[in-house]
């Protein structure tokens, strides 16, 4: 486990039963996520790594509640989101997506779009929301940004504001999807350290779409390899790194060894998909 204390954990399991996803049923039918079961462990950050396309991204919005099931269920702390009788989780606050491409208001200060959602919703009044807003960008070391545009910032801090943002609602579950992508070696490894930071005062379960092995590795508890569309797991690895982590241990030995294996299990399932993918425009 992290250094997260038990009274933190709290909430945050995350169970996924015989989950199905189908796009277009009545005519292309493309089978996204078939009978897809795995669980994710209150305070766990949970890496999910498989091939471009293989339905990562249609299953963490099944979870957030953007996209209907076909089959199966999905649970948080063991209430049903979606299943049978309910085919798509309502959409709260209890679970916070964060995607590839930042959704920042330009218009609106870091602080401003920190504290936008909970005075909108009417959950805290503003000045509480902007009181939390500054505490809780001074620990993420956004102090000193709060009154500065997307703009005028760092893709690298538009990012953790975008993540502080997201904490603010109090999520149960927070939801990556890829949100490093665009950025350069140097920034993205800061932000993997202040990712484990924020997790180790908040203890929020984390969910995270990647397609980096090595980013998997390092901030994960256990990492989830996905198949080739359908999408279901393949293989799931417990990642027995020590913790706290720094960027020290991408050279030890154990990091090498989990990294070849999760790269080996995984490039069978790349080929697969590269495969139908070439099938596919010989067709189109």
């Amino acid at each position: 486990m992290s250094l997260v204390s038990q009274k933190q954990v709290r909430r945050g399991a995350i169970r996924i039963e015989d989950a199905v996803k189908i796009y277009d049923p009545e005519g292309a039918h493309i089978l996204a996520v078939d009978h897809c079961s795995f669980a994710v462990a209150p305070g766990e950050i949970c890496m999910l790594l498989g091939p471009s396309g293989c339905g990562k991204t249609s299953l963490l919005n099944a979870i957030a509640g953007f996209h209907r099931l076909d089959g199966g269920a999905i649970y948080l702390d063991d209430e049903m989101l979606c299943g049978p009788g309910r085919r798509a989780a309502a959409i709260g606050p209890d679970r916070i997506v964060v995607f590839q491409n930042g959704a920042l208001f330009p218009w609106k200060t870091a602080l401003e779009n920190v504290a936008f959602g909970p005075v909108v919703q009417g959950r805290l009044s503003k000045p509480e929301a902007f009181a939390r807003a500054r505490q809780l960008m001074a620990d993420a070391g956004l102090g000193g940004h709060e009154d500065a545009y997307p703009g005028q910032i760092s893709s690298g801090l538009r990012r953790r504001v975008e993540i502080v943002r997201a904490l603010l609602n109090d999520p149960a579950v927070l939801l990556l999807d890829e949100p490093y992508r665009a950025l350069d070696a140097l920034t993205r490894s800061v932000m993997h350290e202040a990712l484990l930071d924020t997790h180790a005062r908040t203890g929020v379960t984390i969910i995270f779409i990647t397609h980096d092995i090595e980013e998997a590795v390092f901030l994960g508890h256990r990492v989830v390899v996905m198949t080739a569309r359908p999408c279901r797991p393949k293989r799931i690895f417990d990642i027995d790194l020590p913790r706290p982590r720094d960027i020290g241990i991408v050279a030890s030995k154990r990091f090498r060894e989990l990294t070849a294996e999760i790269a080996g299990t995984l490039d069978a399932e790349a080929l697969k998909s590269f495969a139908r993918g070439e099938k596919e425009g010989h067709a189109a």
